[in-house]
This record gives C-alpha cells, structure tokens and sequence, in this order.
C-alpha cells in the first residue's frame, strides 16, 4: 500500500516498460526508497547528473514498475540522505557520484571510490564548467583500508596488477593461516572516461560506445541504449529486428556461459572441463559470426533495429549448432557431477545465503543461484520476451555450485530461446528510421544481460547531442558481495569463488 502510493504520484517516462518517474524532495527521497524496500523492490543504480544544479537519480526495480526517483539539488556542493542504510549498494554507487559530480550522501562512507588521486579533489569530471584538471602528477592518497587486529592476523594484498590478461583491481585480505577473516576490494583504476565520452557523441552514435562499456555484454548495453534512444524519440522497432535482438542477446548469454563453465573447471584442477568447454565456445562464436556477423555482436544492435538482416539458411545453422552444444553440455555436466574433486571444490566454497543475498541485493545469475528469482526477461519483459515465456532457475545453497549448477541450466534455456526464436521469427523490416524530436528528452533503458539487469539512462539535447549517458553495470551490486562470500573460506580458493561470480571491472570502471 505505501509503495502504490509513490507509484500514483509518478509519471511516465520513455524508454523500458513500466518506467514511472517521480520528482522527490529531500524528506521524501529516504521514505520513498524504504517503501519499496519493505515491498520487496530493490535498487538498481543510482547516479548523479547536471552542472549549476545536480540532480540525484536512483533507479529502483519494484514490479510491476520501474520507478526512477529524482531529487534536485542547488549545486554540486549540496548534500542528500544517503540510501546505504536501506540498499547497502548504493555506498559505492552514492562515492561514485561525489567522485564525478561532487554530491555528497550524508552519514556514508566518504573514501574516494574512482578518482585514486588521478585528478584534483575540487575537479568534477562530469560537471560542465568546472576547471579542467591539471596536468601534473597527483599524490596517491593513502586509502584507509579496514584493518583487522589480533593474534596471527595479517594482510595479504592482491592486485591491480594480475598475473592474467585481466583488468585492474586490488583485493585486500585480512587472514589467520590460509583462513580468510575478511577481504576489501578496491577497483576503478583504468578511468577510462566513458561517460564523458558520451557527451561527445551525437545521440545517434552513442550505441556503438555503449556496446564497448564492457565488451562480454555487449549486445545487452546496445540494446538498453537503444531502447532508451527509441523511448525519448517515441520509435516503433519492427517486430523482427526486435527477436533478433533477443537472438543476439541468448548468442552472447551462450558464449559468457561456455567460457565461464570452462574457466571455472580449469579453476578447480579439472583440465578437461576447460578444454571441451573452449572448444564449445569457439563452434559457437564460429556460427555467431556466420549468422549475425560478428563473434562478439558489438556493433549488431543499432538504433530503430540490427545492422544487418541474416538469412534463413544462416539462422538454421545456428540453432542447429545450439542445440548440438545443449545436447553435449549435458554429457559434460554429468562429468562434473560425477567428479569427485570437481565437487569437492565447488560445494561448500563461498556460500551467499540467501537471507544476506537478499539484504545485500545481490542480483543476476549469482542472486539466483541464492534464491532471489528475479530475471527481467520474464519479470518486466519487453518484445519479444513477453512471448517467450522465459524459465528461471534458481536455487538456495549460494554456494560455486550453485552458481555453475545456474549456468549449465541457463544454457540449456538460452540454446531453447534460439532455437524458438530461429522458428517463430517474424518477417518484414529489420530496422526502421526514425527522427530525434527537435526537444531535449530523457530515457532509460533496462536489459537483463547474462549477469544481470544492465540498464543506460540517456539524455539528450534538443540538437540530438547527449547530455548525459550513465551506463550501469550489475556488477556494482554484486561485487561487494564478493567480500562476504570469501570469509571462512581459504585464499587459494578465492580465483575459484571469484570466477564463480565473474563481476565486470570494465563496466563498474567508467
């Protein structure tokens, strides 16, 4: 009932289905996030936006509706109540906007979290007329880590820097023996600029940046970008660009799912899983780039459809060669769970209850694997989803079974989905042209990607220029989940736990 209160009081807004808008004062902004917390809604992002006034945005999942709150403050000095106490991942979200903007949540935690003395406190990256940073070298600030005391404890830094061909990030384990007391993370190192970036861009080529935030989901950024664009410029998509985008999306979902499934047996001694899997994915890149023309589709989802229209022929090989790889997945699960050092190494190892899931918001293919049944394909489902009737799975042990246990199903779903799709798939257009309106506008867009909801809010000049473009990353609600999942369990088998949850750095580093 309190939260059908807040619902009456918004408004619609372009972009994903159910996306309510609502204007919040500051009295208001704290009680309406608690409401839709006791609801059961949960937080998705939250960012800041604006120059001689900044306005905070948060983002918040309470189906059947997408409510985006918006509190306006008189300048970047201002602060707002922080929503940590009621959604504990918006602490980072709430560092990373006073990082770029400068806005401050009151009673948080007020260490840094991107800038890492890269540039002056007092400049503001996304904040239009502030100095432009200064070209000399910064002092590296001294980053309060949490220390842990007592008899035998000692720290045990991992990181930026890895031995593997992976971004940056550092890990910070507190430890008695090989026993793990606590881990913090730090990352955003690389700074890449991505979101000052955009406000280069015209709108209209903002996608192909949007597909490259973090390259594994591509299509599902691509997409969000592009359902925002077509929401502000009230586009309709043709019916077949729409289920091939959903193809798209299954083809990449299918690809992150093979090469997790390899990696994580590799991670456990199990040479074999690495090797059969690696080979999975390679047949299925192979057939991707046959039929839709890319191996990793970051420039097939583009605005008022896809870039390129594939053939009957094409789209037949591909669910033929899906559901080979289906068929074969299961021979290999069956090997996995018959193995008895593979399941020594997954069962057990870094638990997330779904009790502490739930209360940390943990979401995605991890939430699911600890109870949290939330996937916006069947939950908020867009064209051609609502047609789909897309399966979840979940399950409540949370532990790295679990979550490789969620990947074998889910690519069993995904290979139904393409083959569905390659069946069902509409004719006519595969994309459709349409004109920006001569108004600045706003939009939010909403993907369930393979590691969650990805979601791009887009606003836009009345000369089609973008003002702003925030991409988020469910990573950012997943990763400090990471740190509780580790304690009690050994540091050797962190890579293992880690790679269970396979977070993005590049798409939380903007």
């Amino acid at each position: 009932m309190e939260l059908q209160k807040w619902i009456d009081q918004s408004g619609p807004l372009a972009g994903v289905p159910g996306l309510q808008r609502l204007d919040m004062t500051l009295a208001a902004w704290h009680e309406c996030a608690k409401d839709v917390a006791t609801s059961g809604g949960r937080l998705c992002a939250l960012w800041a936006d604006g120059a001689a006034e900044i306005t905070v945005f948060a983002a918040l999942i309470c189906e059947p509706a997408v409510l985006l709150l918006s509190l306006e403050l008189p300048s970047s000095a201002a602060t707002y109540p922080s929503l940590a106490d009621i959604f504990p991942a918006a602490a980072r979200m709430q560092r990373a906007a006073a990082d770029l903007c400068g806005v401050r949540a009151r009673d948080f935690d007020q260490r840094p979290w991107l800038r890492h003395s890269a540039w002056p406190a007092d400049y503001l990256p996304l904040v239009t007329g502030t100095p432009a940073a200064s070209s000399g070298e910064s002092a590296i600030d001294q980053y309060s880590f949490v220390r842990v005391a007592g008899d035998g404890v000692h720290e045990i830094p991992v990181g930026p820097v890895h031995a593997g061909t992976i971004e940056p990030g550092h890990f910070r384990f507190s430890v008695v023996g090989e026993k793990v007391l606590k881990l913090e993370e730090r990352l955003g190192y690389v700074h890449k600029g991505i979101e000052q970036r955009f406000s280069e861009l015209h709108a209209n080529d903002g996608h192909r940046l949007a597909a490259r935030v973090s390259g594994d989901s591509a299509v599902a950024y691509s997409w969000a970008y592009c359902q925002a664009l077509e929401g502000i410029a009230g586009a309709t998509v043709p019916a077949r660009a729409s289920w091939l985008r959903a193809l798209a999306l299954e083809s990449e979902r299918i690809a992150n799912h093979l090469g997790d499934l390899g990696a994580l047996g590799n991670d456990a001694g199990f040479a074999f899983g690495l090797a059969q899997f690696s080979r999975l994915k390679e047949q299925w890149l192979r057939a991707t780039e046959a039929a839709l023309g890319q191996r990793y589709l970051m420039d097939f989802v583009v605005p008022g459809g896809v870039f390129t229209n594939p053939q009957a022929r094409q789209l037949a090989e591909l669910a033929a060669r899906a559901a080979d790889i289906a068929k074969e997945a299961v021979v290999i699960r069956s090997i996995y769970d018959e193995h008895a050092g593979v399941r020594d190494r997954f069962a057990g190892a870094g638990i997330v209850t779904p009790e502490l899931a739930a209360q940390l918001g943990l979401c995605g293919l991890a939430g699911r694997a600890s109870a949290q049944d939330h996937d916006l394909r069947a939950d908020l489902p867009s064209s051609p989803y609502d047609e789909l009737s897309v399966r979840k799975f979940t399950s409540r042990e949370g532990d790295v079974a679990a979550r490789v246990a969620m990947r074998f199903d889910e690519l069993q779903e995904s290979a139904r989905i393409v083959e569905e799709i390659v069946r069902r798939l509409p004719n006519g257009a595969f994309r459709s042209v349409f004109a920006l309106p001569a108004a600045a506008g706003m939009g939010v867009g909403m993907v369930e990607g393979w590691r969650g909801p990805v979601l791009i809010a887009l606003r836009i000049e009345s000369d089609g220029r973008i003002q702003r473009c925030h991409p988020h990353d469910p990573s950012s609600q997943n990763w400090p989940v990471l740190e509780h999942a580790i304690i009690g369990n050994i540091v050797p088998d962190f890579p293992l736990i880690n790679k269970s949850f396979n977070l993005s750095y590049s798409g939380h580093d903007l």
